[in-house]
């Protein structure tokens, strides 16, 4: 036998590593301060991104018809017009006038807090920019001294929803305006049948409007859009309160600072026709409108 045969031989039985030491269970009261520094930390990044990025909005009114309906949650972008202290949650004042400000375009479907009281969040499409002048004429707005182009479409037709049968007893109206323009489908479901027409911005850009009778803001006074304002006008020209009507609480909103808006609307997101119930799943699907989901602006 080599010496190194014996050698290998006589060698001691290696030892095996000692254990890692056993970590100290997590007491519950570090638990629940994990989750509450967790949830707290979730919270402040919701925020800030609902502050500064992307916000949802409902629609509550029939005053953007056809484009928006009862019943639609939207994304709107927050980045579009820059900051002020409405972009915040309850307009906390801690941004001072607006920052990265941009004025919208003839067109776009803002959001805004209204005139006079800013404490409500608003929909509108902004007709008017500042230095435009601005007038409506036998229904027909005319912009710069020209009046905007205006062509027939096929009747807007809707069915009488949950939602909008709720929203006309809140208002204390009918949910077509008026019993001449709601009828029966073939299906037996009720539904609503108005007129349609195309309006067409001097750059090209057009969108369907509403114009389902005869009001007293079909002709209105020249106004003239003032620096850091905008005219502001619902797609559905007889159900809204909009700047053609002075700034009073829940009738107008008059001329709209550029300071108060949110948001532009970006992205249908989801839709109800209000039909859902809690107690039946089966419900929160069929109440669903989901063609509209994914819309763009």
């Amino acid at each position: 036998m080599t010496e190194a045969s014996i050698t290998a031989d006589n060698a001691p039985a290696s030892q095996p590593p000692p254990s890692a030491p056993t970590p100290a269970p997590v007491s519950a009261k570090e638990e629940a301060v994990d989750t509450v520094r967790f949830l707290a930390l979730l919270a402040i990044a919701v925020l800030i991104f609902r502050s500064f990025f992307l916000s949802p909005f409902n629609i509550p009114s029939e005053s953007m018809q056809p484009r928006l309906l009862i019943g639609d949650y939207l994304l709107v972008n927050k980045m579009a017009y820059g900051y002020s202290k409405y972009s915040l949650p309850f307009s906390v004042p801690l941004i001072p006038g607006r920052v990265f400000a941009r004025t919208p375009e003839r067109g776009d479907v803002a959001v805004f807090k209204a005139p006079p009281s800013a404490d409500n969040d608003y929909i509108k499409r902004v007709i008017g920019l500042p230095g435009d002048s601005v007038q409506v004429k036998d229904g027909i707005v005319w912009l710069n001294g020209k009046p905007l182009k205006r062509e027939t479409m096929p009747d807007f037709v809707i069915p009488v929803t949950e939602n909008m049968i709720e929203a006309s007893r809140a208002m204390g109206t009918l949910p077509c305006y008026a019993m001449e323009f709601e009828e029966v489908a073939a299906d037996g479901q009720r539904q609503c049948r108005y007129k349609q027409f195309r309006e067409t911005l001097p750059s090209g850009k057009s969108y369907a409007i509403l114009d389902i009778t005869n009001i007293p803001e079909d002709n209105t006074p020249l106004v003239v859009v003032p620096d850091g304002h905008l005219f502001m006008m619902g797609d559905n020209r007889d159900r809204s309160a909009d700047s053609r009507f002075p700034a009073m609480e829940n009738q107008g909103i008059g001329l709209v600072p550029e300071e108060n808006l949110v948001g532009k609307a970006l992205v249908g997101m989801f839709s109800t026709d209000g039909s859902a119930s809690w107690i039946n799943p089966i419900s929160w699907f069929t109440a669903a409108r989901w063609s509209r989901i994914g819309d763009g602006f």
